[in-house]
């Protein structure tokens, strides 16, 4: 089989000119490594044909030939965005922020970041929220080789809220130092049995990737496989080439299956078959062979020792449960697994299927049972294949549940009832063991939160893709309904909003307009009052001091003919047109005529007393002259002047 495979590996190439041999692996076996179905998949199928028959001339190269191996075995997102950036400029959205889940240390730190920032960008952001160097991060998730230190991270097409794992190298290097190292190109000299393969890798591929690889030139599956040459290094599968300390210029390594174990225990196993309703019993006899790893693919025998369960009885916790189920899943079946949920259910529900229509998931109810003679299979070979896992990596929240305990069971089918209701519930319950594992898939549409399909464990990988891929394009035409729906409800909620907000501004405005007037209304009421207040004063003030003057001015003398009396007469300024008269004796003082101007409202301080002959002001001469000596004496005529 793994010699067939590679001549079929080494014609493709060959035929298609593709140098990639992840890339080449990807497209044979997504055609079931169907050389003739490979090769119409990438080919042009019209105008091209001339090109085709040129390529069947040329000598094809064995696979032993080196081979280098740039992106990752099978990564359908990388082969669009490459098809997409030869005929366009890139269309991701550099503007949206990217969101990502890193754990590290048993602790998730959530990360919120610009599309447009760089991985050089987000290293440094993690050193600053998780404490580790730069130059010791080792990061899982990311993306493989093209999470290179200037890669912007809108690039490398991470589902959103994407989980990363960091780890911290053993030892400390610098920046250039770790830039050299991811950039340059490791040769891996592998050696199995009789054969040799020379595969050159960049520095940001993972070992389980390399393995990965090994299994599709080999038939060995990544956990058959015996290594030898490999560094010891903490996390190694996890680990990328640049920091497992590789020799340079050529790394030997050697590969070979492992033993398979003497089985001392074999029973009667049922399979059923997806293909027919009628079920095929085989009969498993007691022999001192051991089966291979390709046996696997068809059932695991029970060995005499039991595994874990993976989740304990009597579960009181769902949250906690949960947890237990995704910790001993990956402890058990390895890291080629589904990234499960670690939460209640109703959490995963409001994470996948409560979000706005564009930020909407597909929720992946996994159902385990340990009686049930499918699950080695379907969660080593099913779960474990790439194109399933980056299928639910993109589009799905997975969340497991192991119903092998009737209390677990129970808790479940109360939460799915709570959540879903009781139809989903009996869905659920009516599922039989021998056709578990089973992934439930859970849609929302239309307001409405409901199963869409259940695919159960009797299937092959290709009806289980096959099933992923139709649940999400009957999600994906549903979500750009709802997605359009939402958006011209925003549409009309933004357009009210704005024009609540322009009448509250207008309203406002007004307002404000009115305050202000009635603030300049309050302060003109208080200036006249002020003003009118002050005039009260001062006609008061004026009053007192013409009654003061008034008291002071000596009595007029009782007749007109004694031989000392002065009579003055007294000029008004205009606009009066008549005239004060009153008699004085001679002897009195010049303040007497001004006290008697100041009883009758003309104080010396705002008229002048001006003399007909000579002009003078009498108000500039001394107060205490007398009327005679001042020549008003026996009769003078005086006009008053405002100052």
């Amino acid at each position: 089989m793994a010699e067939n495979r590679e001549e079929i590996l080494a014609n493709f190439q060959g035929i298609t000119a593709i140098e990639d041999v992840a890339e080449a692996i990807y497209h044979l076996e997504e055609a079931n490594w169907d050389l003739l179905a490979a090769i119409n998949r990438v080919m042009p199928q019209d105008g091209a044909s001339s090109a085709a028959q040129d390529n069947d001339t040329h000598d094809v190269e064995m696979i032993d030939d080196d081979i280098s191996v740039i992106t990752p075995k099978t990564h359908p997102p990388d082969r669009e965005d490459r098809n997409q950036a030869s005929t366009s400029s890139p269309n991701y959205n550099s503007h949206e922020l990217v969101e990502l889940q890193v754990h590290y240390n048993n602790k998730i730190h959530e990360v919120k970041i610009s599309g447009a920032a760089t991985v050089s960008d987000l290293k440094k952001q993690l050193e600053s929220l998780c404490g580790v160097a730069v130059c010791r991060q080792q990061i899982s998730g990311l993306g493989g080789s093209r999470a290179t230190a200037a890669a912007p991270l809108a690039t490398l097409g991470l589902p959103h809220n994407a989980v990363l794992r960091l780890k911290a190298a053993d030892t400390l290097m610098a920046d250039d130092e770790v830039a050299e190292r991811l950039t340059t190109t490791y040769v891996l000299h592998v050696k199995m049995d009789d054969k040799e393969y020379t595969l050159k890798y960049p520095g940001t591929k993972t070992v389980q990737e390399v393995k990965n690889d090994i299994y599709s030139l080999t038939d060995i599956p990544s956990r058959h496989q015996v290594w030898t040459g490999w560094p010891t290094v903490t996390g190694l599968d996890e680990t990328v080439l640049a920091m497992v300390g590789l020799d340079l210029p050529q790394h030997e390594l050697t590969v070979k299956r492992a033993p398979t174990k003497q089985q001392k225990e074999y029973k009667r196993i049922i399979v059923e078959s997806s293909d027919s309703e009628n079920s095929s019993v085989e009969e498993i006899e007691d022999t001192a062979e051991g089966y291979t790893g390709e046996d696997d693919m068809f059932v695991d025998l029970v060995q005499s020792e039991r595994l874990q369960p993976l989740m304990s009885e009597h579960v009181e916790d769902e949250a906690l449960g949960c947890i237990e189920f995704a910790a001993r899943f990956r402890s058990r079946y390895g890291p080629n697994t589904p990234n499960f949920f670690e939460g209640t259910l109703q959490d995963a529900i409001k994470e996948s299927c409560l979000k706005p229509a564009k930020e909407r998931k597909l929720l992946g109810l996994y159902l385990h049972h340990e009686q049930s003679v499918l699950s080695n299979v379907f969660c080593a070979q099913l779960l474990g294949c790439e194109a399933v896992l980056q299928t639910l990596a993109a589009n799905f929240i997975v969340y497991g549940w192991d119903l092998s305990h009737p209390d677990n069971n129970n808790m479940l089918l109360t939460s799915v009832a709570t959540a879903l209701g009781p139809v989903a519930s009996m869905t659920i319950r009516s599922i039989p063991v021998d056709r578990l594992p089973a992934l439930v898939i859970i849609m929302r549409v239309r307001s409405n939160t409901e199963i869409y399909s259940v695919i159960n464990g009797n299937v092959g990988v290709s009806e289980l893709l096959g099933g992923l891929v139709e649940a999400l394009e009957r999600f994906s035409a549903a979500r750009e309904d709802e997605a359009r729906l939402e958006r011209e409800r925003d549409a009309r909620q933004r357009v009210k909003r704005e024009q609540d907000e322009a009448y509250q501004r207008s309203l406002e405005a007004d307002r404000a307009k009115e305050e202000v007037k009635k603030q300049q209304e309050l302060e003109r009421n208080q200036e006249l009052e002020r003003a009118e207040s002050e005039r009260q004063l001062e006609e008061a003030k004026k009053e007192a001091e013409r009654q003061t003057a008034a008291r002071r001015v000596p009595a007029e003398p009782a007749g007109a003919g004694a031989g000392d009396v002065a009579r003055i007469r007294v000029r008004l300024p205009p606009p009066h047109h008549h005239c004060l008269e009153r008699r004085f004796h001679a002897s009195d003082t010049l303040a007497a005529l001004l006290d008697f101007l100041a009883s009758k409202g003309y104080p010396q301080e705002q008229y002048k007393v001006i003399s007909s002959w000579p002009r003078r002001d009498l108000t500039m001469e001394s107060h205490s002259s007398t009327l005679k000596a001042l020549k008003l004496y026996p009769q003078e005529t005086v006009m008053l002047e405002e100052r």
